[in-house]
């Protein structure tokens, strides 16, 4: 857990260097009913209304019979939100979880994730009868000033190791300026092989 000197550490470390203090690159939204038709439909318009962008199609990888899945069958709908809009989306998406993520959400890269059980959670929406209910998922992607250069189209390379976003930066950051309370999930991993 991440406590409040190492997060004191990080906003020292932002005010000497500007560089190095991260920034949202972009969010994410991923909606997958499992199946194509009306269902998808209605995913697309929610999704719609609530980032005010139009969703794309993703498709299923293979055929999985026992769930009536076809292969290149459209079963889930996504957005990348970037800029305002994205910081916007993000902070009403965080008090539809109270401001609360998991430690275990952040990866080795500056990336968390986390899920929203009912669209209607969110602030600022209603529930319409003959849209229904889903839920989604907020993939969120943290990065710092100077990651164009992995993009670029001339001249790319790689970012150095020292200037990648770490997990701890990556929590005391959304510490800072969102507000956020990092939880303990108490599950147990398991290594190596079941015992029988």
């Amino acid at each position: 857990m991440l406590s409040d000197e190492e997060v004191e550490e990080f906003k020292a470390k932002w005010q000497s260097n500007p560089m190095f203090k991260p920034r949202v690159d972009k969010v994410v939204v991923n909606c997958c009913v499992g199946k194509s038709g009306e269902p998808l439909e209605k995913a697309i318009k929610i999704l719609e209304e609530l980032t005010g962008q139009k969703p794309c199609f993703r498709r299923a990888k293979k055929t999985i019979r026992d769930f009536g899945i076809r292969r290149k069958e459209p079963i889930a709908c996504l957005v990348t939100l970037r800029g305002e809009k994205a910081i916007e989306f993000l902070k009403r998406s965080l008090e539809a979880v109270d401001n609360k993520i998991p430690a275990s959400s952040f990866d080795n890269f500056g990336n968390f994730a986390f899920g929203i059980s009912e669209h209607i959670d969110i602030p600022g929406t209603k529930y319409s009868p003959e849209l229904g209910i889903v839920g989604m998922d907020v993939c969120v992607s943290l990065c710092r000033p100077g990651y164009r250069v992995k993009y670029r189209r001339r001249a790319r390379s790689k970012v150095g190791a020292k200037h990648r976003v770490t997990a701890e930066e990556a929590m005391a950051f959304m510490k800072e300026e969102f507000g956020v309370k990092l939880t303990e999930e108490k599950r147990e991993k398991v290594r190596g092989r079941r015992k029988r």
